[in-house]
């Protein structure tokens, strides 16, 4: 069953978040993922709002998870942490 990564950012090292996004769309294209949703306009309707939000469509929870745990995405978040602040979460769709 397909799986939706949904990531909500609030940056606060553009340089390094760069860096993060250059290395972190081909590990996610390596486990299968697409994106759907990728900072563009939206609307905060309720909790906390984050500038940035992006969503990844995978084959599976399984294959979402494994490309979060893999070297090459793990490469890439070492850019992000301390880049900004994040919340992410991995939804198996129906």
């Amino acid at each position: 069953m397909p799986a939706l990564w949904i990531a909500h950012v609030t940056v606060t090292d553009a340089e390094a978040y760069g860096r993060y996004a250059a290395l972190a769309g081909p590990a996610i294209a390596k486990h299968g993922g697409e994106f759907i949703a990728r900072g563009g306009r939206y609307v905060q309707l309720e909790g906390r709002d984050r500038a940035r939000n992006v969503v990844a469509r995978f084959p599976s929870l399984e294959a979402a998870e494994a490309c979060y745990k893999s070297p090459d995405y793990q490469k890439a978040l070492d850019h992000a942490r301390g880049a900004s602040e994040r919340d992410l979460v991995i939804v198996e769709t129906i």
